[in-house]
């Protein structure tokens, strides 16, 4: 199928006008989403290859698959003897890699639907030295070939209420409108669905595990729109629409409108109805916007730039605009996004106690079901395996196990599914770092290998995000030592004290320090924010070794993982993951007068002692450790039954320095 697929698309890339030389199939969607829907995983159909991220190249005889680290195993076996992976970070990045491999004057194709402005710009200036091309394809070429596509979601827009959201709409567009007064816009153009979905407080279910709809936002500082497939609007949604200003039009509708919002001539209709006359008098046009509120500050009526976020919004709607009159800057969303009210915080704090009492019951079911079934030691014996005499009829798989976990969540409160493919991985699986495990194919567990399980859930009031990795039967002591490293730099990140404006860029070095010391390390990075109630993995800060996580510091209210690892292949992988939020500090002095920052833990689950070697732990590691267990106990003791209750005193118990 996959050597059909090529050459289909290569016939379409020789027929076309200009022939490509090329083709560009990237991961994202229309909106530049990390995750997107089935209908538009078009790298995932071309190249077989299922992770989030990735970029697939298509030449005439060759075909080529870059990635980063957390997927490079992941690939090795998805990808068939047809491609060749390029691995981010080690291969060049796919626009030098073109401008030295591809000839002069070559042809390269793309959706430009499906490319970010940053992106396209960077290309083109790759390709300038050897006058290569980047060219815009009127259609996708994958769609093309891709017979059994499936059809596009129509699932319905859900308001998200104001006791979850915490903040208004008429105070988000306010807000907005104040930022596009203050860079001298006159409009902006949203296309990243999570910021659609926050400015207007509405959800969905268009991409699986996002509570997102697919949708485009066009703001000026008069007037609001809705890009969205009408049929996914109900009467109730219109007329919450309509009572705060916003005007709902076709999702097709956004490439036209953004030409007439080229030449200053995009109102609302209601506006426009409400308003002609006194703009007919009134060149000004002070009166009412339309969003029903008096307008005295229609200054930016005299500004002419277009806001365009360069990373989220699509080269195909930046060429309607006059590239003399974009400004192009991060979307002022991301960051007011990233700054949770307080009561986004504050149902972020009750999700992950919820969720945290629904990872501790899994722990207490598969610890009693491993050594029932398997004669493991189980979660608290330092043991070998007693072999059960009967055989065994009754399997755990890294999928059957996941099913289970995920049913505890969904006994919870405000439960709306989960927030990202679990990652339920045994031994060797455990070390393909974004392992996606499936019925058919999946491991068994197993008590003589390490467990990892990466997983989180939807709830109303929050997003969650808790990785954590056990043993049930005798763990080696390169296994403890390995555990007990990546506890060591999760523990120093968590305790972390710092000045305001400092970056995750600078924080990940804390993270990887103990891991260091013995010649270790990982593939990914430390910590991404997440949403409420929105996508696991949010912006714009981050800590991480990648020179992104230089652009933004962390401030005050901002949520941010921390999840070191170590992934040794073909033998296992480790990783712990808490949500922090960021605080201010309490500190005896203020240098610089600067103010300094800690971090709050959010999550709540046991780390397994059985795992640590504690003579590598100092002491200050152990204090934090009993508080931390001493607070699991005192937190999740509500939703606990006896039994549940007795195994989480047991796996909370003080460590002896």
């Amino acid at each position: 199928m996959a050597d059909e697929t090529l050459a289909a698309l290569r016939s379409l890339m020789a027929s076309h006008s200009p022939p490509l030389d090329a083709l560009v199939v990237p991961s994202e969607d229309y909106h530049q989403s990390e995750y997107v829907s089935a209908r538009d995983k078009r790298r995932e159909f071309v190249s077989g290859f299922s992770g989030s991220a990735g970029l697939a190249l298509v030449l005439a005889n060759e075909a080529l698959l870059w990635t980063d680290g957390r997927y490079f195993l992941q690939a090795e076996k998805q990808l068939s003897n047809q491609w060749k992976l390029m691995r981010m970070g080690e291969d060049p990045a796919v626009d030098i890699w073109m401008a030295d491999n591809l000839p002069s004057d070559a042809a390269i194709g793309v959706d430009p639907w499906c490319i970010s402005v940053d992106t396209a710009q960077k290309w083109e200036h790759a390709f300038a030295k050897k006058q290569q091309k980047l060219i815009q394809t009127t259609k996708n070429l994958v769609d093309e070939v891709w017979s059994n596509r499936p059809p596009p979601e129509a699932n319905p827009v859900l308001l998200h209420p104001l006791e979850f959201a915490g903040r208004s709409v008429e105070d988000k567009l306010k807000g907005l409108r104040e930022e596009l007064v203050r860079e001298k816009a006159r409009a902006i153009i949203l296309a990243a669905l999570d910021e659609v979905a926050w400015l207007y407080n509405v959800r969905g279910s268009d991409v699986s595990y996002n509570p997102v709809v697919h949708a485009y936002a066009i703001i000026t500082s008069t007037a609001a729109f809705f890009y969205v497939d009408k049929r996914k609007v109900s009467s109730e949604v219109t007329s919450y629409m309509e009572k705060n200003g916003i005007e709902v039009r076709d999702y097709g509708d956004v490439s036209s409108d953004a030409a007439v919002l080229a030449s200053n001539q995009l109102i609302s209709t209601s506006s426009a109805k409400e308003t002609a006359h006194d703009i007919s008098e009134n060149p000004t046009g002070s009166g009412k916007t339309g969003a029903g509120h008096d307008n005295s500050a229609v200054e930016e009526n005299k500004n002419d730039l277009i806001w365009v976020d360069p990373g989220s919004c699509c080269f195909a709607l930046y060429t309607k605009l006059n590239p003399d009159k974009v400004f192009l800057q991060s979307s002022p969303l991301a960051l007011a996004k990233a700054l949770k009210n307080p009561i986004e915080i504050e149902g972020l704090k009750n999700a992950h106690i919820r969720d945290g009492a629904a990872v501790v019951q899994y722990l207490v079911w598969l610890d009693k079901q491993m050594q029932e079934i398997y004669g493991a030691s189980g979660y608290f014996l330092d043991s070998k395996v007693h072999k059960k005499d009967h055989p065994i009829t009754v399997k755990l798989t890294e999928v059957s196990v996941s099913d289970k976990l995920e049913e505890f969540r969904a006994s919870k409160e405000h439960f709306r599914g989960l927030s990202f493919p679990t990652i339920s991985s045994v031994g060797p699986n455990g070390a393909i770092i974004h392992y996606s495990p499936e019925a058919e194919t999946c491991a068994e567990l197993d008590p003589n290998s390490m467990y990892l399980f990466d997983s989180g859930a939807q709830y109303l009031d929050g997003t969650t995000d808790i990785t954590r990795t056990v043993h049930f039967g005798k763990p080696t002591p390169h296994e403890k030592a390995c555990y007990t490293a990546v506890l060591k730099g999760h523990i120093g990140l968590g305790n972390a004290r710092f000045p305001n404006g400092t970056t995750g860029h600078i924080l990940d070095v804390l993270a990887r320090v103990p891991l260091w010391k013995d010649g270790l390390d990982y593939r990914h990075g430390t910590g991404h924010g997440i949403g409420s109630y929105l996508n696991v993995h949010e912006g714009p800060h981050q800590i991480s070794f990648r020179p992104a996580a230089r652009n933004v510091p962390l401030q005050p209210s901002m949520t941010v993982t921390d999840e070191p690892g170590y992934y040794e292949d073909g033998n296992f992988g480790i990783r712990l993951e808490n949500v922090l939020v960021v605080k201010e500090a309490d500190t005896k002095f203020n240098f610089g007068d600067r103010g300094y920052l800690s971090f709050e833990h959010i999550t709540w689950a046991p780390y397994q002692t059985k795992l640590m070697d504690v003579s590598l732990l100092v002491p200050e590691e152990i204090e934090w450790l009993n508080t931390y267990h001493s607070r699991c106990r005192e937190i999740l003791a509500p939703y606990m039954n006896n039994s549940e209750m007795e195994w989480l005193k047991k796996a909370t118990e003080p460590i002896a320095a």
